[in-house]
């Protein structure tokens, strides 16, 4: 019997899920814009675990959504992972956010899906993959233009989702396109599958030297004097 629990903090969306043998028991989330991540984190995986009735030890691993995403919520999600498998030596497990967020979306055959978060002026975070959920372009940062996806369109109905769809709604002239404006951020719950699956492969991190994955270096303004 295993049971995951599962961290998904890449967003604005605070979210705590646990599983069992590969189904979902229970999950907790929480969406503010000013992050307050660090106020519920602990608190919902302690509800879940008093839900489910069973210690941290009782875990077979933690899971945690690696990034792209907030530098913020990354930093959370991944140290109180990291903390709680280093206190209870259990192995740790990383997903992708945005294969997080695309686990949500049932895809239709010829769907073409690109999953993006909202980063700085005209830019995005994005991901490119087949109906199947297979990787047809890897996690890049994009400048949303005119040309942006152009080269997938051909190849099937372009559905874009994630809070920073809405930059290329009015940007990229589309014919076969959808946007789905309700799949904004990505959920805990949507987790599962994905980690369930790395579990059975013994696909785990160096708790050590795991590192959120940013994918841009973090800059930050410097004080005026």
């Amino acid at each position: 019997m295993s049971y995951l629990l599962h961290l998904e903090t890449a967003t604005t969306n605070c979210s705590v899920a646990l599983s069992q043998n590969g189904n979902l028991l229970h999950c907790i989330e929480n969406n503010e814009a000013d992050f307050r991540h660090s106020d519920y984190l602990h608190l919902f995986i302690e509800q879940l675990l008093n839900k489910a009735q069973i210690e941290v030890k009782q875990l077979s691993a933690v899971a945690v959504s690696m990034g792209p995403g907030s530098y913020t919520g990354l930093r959370i999600g991944i140290s109180s992972a990291k903390g709680l498998c280093y206190a209870n030596d259990l192995p740790l497990i990383a997903v992708n956010s945005l294969e997080v967020l695309a686990a949500a979306y049932s895809a239709q055959d010829d769907d073409i899906l690109i999953p993006m978060f909202d980063a700085r002026r005209m830019e995005v975070y994005a991901l490119v993959l087949n109906a199947q959920k297979e990787v047809l372009q890897a996690t890049e940062a994009v400048i949303v233009t005119p040309d942006s996806f152009q080269e997938f369109q051909s190849q099937g109905r372009l559905v874009f989702f994630g809070n920073g769809a809405t930059k290329c709604k009015d940007v990229i002239p589309l014919t076969n396109s959808l946007f789905v404006e309700e799949l904004q951020f990505p959920s805990a719950r949507n987790m599962v599958a994905l980690v369930t699956a790395k579990f059975e492969a013994n696909s785990t991190e160096d708790v050590a030297y795991f590192e959120p994955f940013y994918l841009k270096d973090f800059y930050t303004n410097m004080p005026k004097r």
